[in-house]
């Protein structure tokens, strides 16, 4: 680290729910990037900040409570700690909850990492009439601290000033180490004497002090690490195993014992009360009412609903503005091309496909909004806590619920949120019913139907789809539990942090970044798809047709006077031309070969090519519709968009079984690959397929039939 270059990487590490997102997005602001890290799915946020003519490289590390080898985040961030070398280690602790995020630092030390340690949400502690003796603080855990307030950008300054300092002077605090009993030092030393003789004068003192302590702790990844090392192994088992005989308990265990004593010594050391606190904390004031027995259940219903009654109404103006834009573009497109073949892909194929989707944007950023507001506060935990006992009447914990709730964005990200289930079997069954939960891919379908047939009750109907999905998950754990995984669920003390107002910035920062990845997928795998359903609708071009609808046109213009008769007797035969083709054609020849499977739920080959290419990703139902229906072509006062299109072909009872038939059968290829790479088992991943097509044929059968008699 040198001022040749006036480069710094830092790394931000720290526990979930810490504000350590928010720091990053307060440090870097829009010059971020966005990726995964190599090998797996595990989100990578890199950003870019300039200060005192320093070049700040910032890298946002997953979210980990230590820093073991036991789940793919944890893994992630030590890896890159080890192998990446950054210049410094920010370690946001949440003031508020010392003795948790310390655990995380307590590892840091002891991989002795130049450092700074950041007490984030330090007006949290205050409003609780407590104070940090943050130079007692600094002194007793060897890095300069930082004091800052991520929600309101308080202590940024002074956060990049500590930065710049250490990469101008260097890390020069005092030597650390976090002391544990005399038994386990003597161990420590004795497996790093057997280090020093394997790698003699390779490994520093301090590291070699971390590898010895990951031996102990019979670090999966270490040990395979060492693997060559027969004799080092052998000796640092028999320690382990003298710990575990002596102490009756096993050696993590004893060494997380050594670290909460050290981290319960700082806090007692450290913090203070500076003033009475006089009346309850707000924390409690809120929880006495979203988690009353009575109030609370209803509530989270309410505020759900809230959600997309919100989602809908509000999204249905700019939603407006760009179907108005795509119906321009389109016109545009028609009027200055010349007809054939590249004029019906852009105006059918690329226009009708990707602009039947885009116009969901609003929708899709409104979802996210809320979704991010929700975990900001604090109150996605809450609601976690209220399925709690809802949960456990199916053989599930409350913290199962989570990784559901988180289903509602994206079901990939939930699926792999389940790792934090211990419970092999309550994990492999969460991530079974996952699929139940509405991903906000599905939305546009929900939108548009119930803006065709339910245009009054859409924000209702939306959020009783959601509840379905809900419900359904509920169900079908409840009969796993009962049949396929029986055995009691770990009991598990969930966390419940303060409540606190998000950061404008974060959240908006959030629904940026949805958008995009929202936009991405438009521009890649919805338009491919999108070219691929035009191709099978228009081709083949000559197709033979059961009518000479020239000789009927012709027949209709000699023997009917020019006029509104004749003007719609020639639509009509167009439009049943048009129809004919279609079905003649590649796409309506595989739509009628599977057709069969849907007749019973009122599902037209149309509907039942959308469903099928909804595999690939659920957008794309929404995209072919808009090919399947010819919505690209001009749009002008006369002409027909996608809704009122398909409004004349679908019964409502029908368009309310599709939405439930979308909402519970096989979920998109990404979830699919990833149930498969969680589970490890293609069995699993074949089961889950059919339990979701199973489940989704029989309830859009029994909707569309109890249906039909009220709507």
């Amino acid at each position: 680290m040198g001022q040749t270059d006036k480069i710094i990487n830092v790394a931000l590490a720290g526990n979930p729910n810490c504000g350590k997102t928010t720091i990053f997005n307060h440090l870097t602001g829009a010059r971020q990037r966005v990726g995964n890290f190599s090998g797996v799915t595990v989100t990578r946020k890199e950003g870019t900040v300039h200060h005192k003519g320093w070049t700040i490289n910032v890298i946002d590390l997953p979210g980990t409570y230590s820093l073991s080898s036991k789940t793919v985040e944890e893994k992630v961030a030590r890896e890159y700690i080890l192998n990446e070398s950054p210049d410094l280690v920010v370690d946001v602790v949440d003031a508020g909850n010392l003795e948790r995020n310390l655990f995380l630092t307590t590892q840091l030390i002891e991989m002795d990492l130049p450092r700074i340690i950041n007490l984030n949400m330090i007006d949290e502690v205050r409003a609780k009439g407590m104070e940090i003796d943050t130079a007692t603080f600094s002194q007793l855990l060897g890095a300069p601290t930082v004091e800052t307030v991520g929600r309101t950008g308080e202590g940024k300054e002074k956060l990049l000033d500590a930065i710049v300092a250490i990469a101008e002077d260097g890390f020069s605090s005092r030597q650390i180490r976090v002391p544990y009993d005399s038994h386990v030092e003597e161990a420590i030393e004795r497996t790093q004497e057997h280090i020093a003789k394997l790698h003699p004068g390779q490994i520093e003192e301090e590291r070699s002090r971390w590898l010895a302590l990951k031996l102990l702790e019979g670090d999966s990844d270490v040990l395979a690490q060492e693997h060559d090392h027969a004799d080092l192994i052998a000796a640092a088992k028999s320690e382990q195993t003298e710990l575990e005989d002596s102490h009756g308990e096993d050696s993590p265990t004893l060494l997380a014992d050594g670290r909460y004593g050290f981290i319960h010594g700082l806090v007692q050391e450290t913090m203070q009360q500076s003033k009475p606190v006089r009346a309850q904390n707000m924390t409690r004031r809120i929880d006495q009412v979203l988690l009353n027995r009575a109030l609370g259940l209803p509530l989270f219903l309410f505020f759900m609903w809230l959600m997309f009654q919100t989602t809908f109404t509000v999204g249905q103006y700019p939603m407006d503005w760009i179907d108005s834009g795509v119906g321009w573009l389109s016109d545009t497109t028609t009027e200055l091309m010349p007809e054939g073949l590249i004029r019906n892909l852009l105006v059918d194929g690329i226009i009708g496909g990707v602009g039947g989707i885009i116009i969901f944007l609003p929708n899709i950023v409104l979802l996210f909004l809320f979704i991010s507001f929700f975990e900001n506060t604090g109150y996605m935990a809450r609601a976690a806590f209220l399925m709690d006992r809802f949960m456990h009447g199916i053989g599930l914990h409350g913290k199962a619920f989570i990784p559901l709730l988180m289903g509602f964005g994206c079901n990939v990200p939930a699926i792999m949120a389940t790792r934090t289930i211990e419970n092999p079997r309550d994990r492999l069954l969460t991530i079974l019913i996952n699929p139940f939960m509405s991903c906000s891919a599905r939305l546009p379908v929900y939108v548009l139907l119930a803006g065709i047939f339910f245009a009054e009750y859409a924000g209702t109907v939306v959020f009783a789809l959601y509840l379905a999905g809900i419900l359904v998950a509920m169900g079908a754990a409840w009969m796993m539990k009962k049949t396929m995984f029986q055995g009691l669920s770990d009991p598990f003390v969930m966390e419940l942090p303060p409540y606190r107002l998000p950061a404008a910035r974060s959240v908006v920062i959030h629904m940026w970044e949805k958008a995009v990845e929202f936009l991405k997928k438009v521009s890649g795998i919805i338009l491919v798809g999108s070219i691929i359903i035009w191709f099978l609708q228009a081709f083949p071009q000559n197709v033979e047709l059961s009518v000479d609808y020239g000789a009927e046109q012709h027949r209709i213009e000699q023997q009917m006077d020019a006029g509104q008769a004749r003007e719609q007797a020639l639509s009509e035969l167009a439009n049943r031309q048009a129809a004919e083709e279609q079905e003649r054609r590649y796409l309506g020849q595989i739509g009628r070969t599977i057709q069969p499977i849907f007749e019973p739920l009122g599902f037209d080959w149309k509907g039942s090519i959308a469903l099928l290419t909804g595999f690939v990703a659920k957008e794309i139902v929404v995209s072919t519709f808009g090919v399947l229906y010819n919505t690209g072509d001009e749009v002008d006062e006369e002409s027909m968009s996608l809704r009122e299109a398909m409004a004349g072909s679908m019964a409502p009872e029908v368009a309310l079984a599709f939405m439930v038939f979308t909402l519970l059968y096989m979920p998109c290829l990404a979830t699919i690959a990833v149930i498969k790479r969680e589970t490890q088992s293609v069995g699993w991943t074949t089961f889950s397929i059919g339990l979701g097509l199973g489940i989704a044929w029989v309830l859009a059968w029994v909707v569309v039939r109890v249906a039909g008699y009220f709507l």
